[in-house]
């Protein structure tokens, strides 16, 4: 052993001396490894890092593709003073918030509640088919979707016309209906995601200790008990990391979906800050106010992102950070 290179730590094992030879030995022994993280970093850098150099046109009277952003008057706070004053923003407030909430009430546990299902299944092919057919609504294109919505909903002929007329209903525009929006916005995310969501909960539930369970038997635990007081303890640390990211998008509706399910009649369910900040920044060619307005949304979602992952760490132990 070449002891200008290596010495011996404590506990016996050999460590580089230095930690420039540490990095080189790394290097060497995994730098494929390392070559494989460049295209993601690449990734991150240009598509998401670097266009945070836009953001100083929130704070900017105007902007002009030839002059640059920095060529713009400066006018501070005025573009976000204008939006909280507007006639718009309760409005788009208030549909962004509720239509995230119901998603996050009736979403957030559609996967777990599946996962916990699809696990109590004995039968391999009958799990597997339904975890299959599960999964792929999630591969089916936005505008598909919208599109089925459109064709179920018609007026003659379209399923959710035909169920209501079973209880002596009268057929109705379910897209034109403002009370219609939320539900089939909710409800067909829940369709179209649950599926692919559980998979992170099926591979948490597939990492708890089965001796756990053979001890809640022991102990004359039957599947309800053992649900209780293994199961979901055991998938509770996944549970509250994915809510808590949850949290963080809180303010990040659905905006391919809402733009194609939205018409006039449902302005005022539908209309949130996404939508918004599309017909200003790019129909109007609004682009100073239109990026005050999504900076404040990611704002709000950092600040939601940071309180819930502090109190959950405060509560139970288990945070992102």
């Amino acid at each position: 052993m070449d002891v200008r290179h290596e010495v011996i730590t404590a506990k016996g094992i050999a460590a580089p001396k230095g930690r420039f030879a540490f990095l080189k030995k790394e290097w060497i022994r995994n730098k494929y490894l390392y070559l494989m993280l460049v295209p993601v970093l690449a990734y991150y850098l240009i598509f998401h890092y670097g266009p945070m150099y836009g953001l100083l046109m929130a704070f900017q009277k105007s902007y002009s593709p030839v002059k640059g952003i920095l060529a713009g008057t400066w006018v501070g706070f005025d573009n976000f003073t204008s939006f909280f004053n507007s006639f718009y923003f309760w409005r788009l407030l208030r549909n962004t918030v509720i239509l995230s909430m119901l998603s996050i009430v009736f979403g957030f546990p559609a996967p777990i509640i599946l996962a916990l299902l699809l696990n109590e299944v004995r039968h391999k092919w009958f799990k597997s088919t339904v975890q299959t057919v599960s999964y792929l609504p999630h591969f089916i294109s936005v505008v598909v979707v919208v599109g089925m919505l459109n064709a179920f909903s018609a007026l003659d002929g379209g399923l959710f016309n035909i169920i209501r007329s079973f209880f002596s209903l009268q057929p109705i525009m379910f897209f034109t209906e403002a009370d219609m929006f939320r539900p089939m916005y909710v409800l067909s995310n829940i369709w179209q995601g649950a599926g692919w969501a559980s998979i992170i909960f099926l591979a948490a539930l597939a990492n708890i200790d089965s001796q756990l369970y053979e001890a809640a038997k022991m102990d004359g635990a039957g599947r309800w008990k053992q649900l209780l007081h293994v199961t979901i303890p055991g998938i509770m640390p996944t549970m509250i990391i994915m809510l808590i990211l949850r949290l963080g998008a809180v303010m990040n509706a659905d905006f391919q979906k809402i733009l194609l399910m939205q018409t006039a009649s449902t302005y005022e369910v539908s209309d949130v800050i996404s939508t918004f900040v599309y017909r200003s920044g790019v129909l109007e060619a609004n682009y100073t106010y239109s990026t005050a307005i999504g900076l404040f949304n990611g704002v709000i979602n950092f600040a939601f992102l940071v309180i819930a992952n502090a109190i959950s760490r405060k509560a139970n132990s288990s945070s992102l950070w």
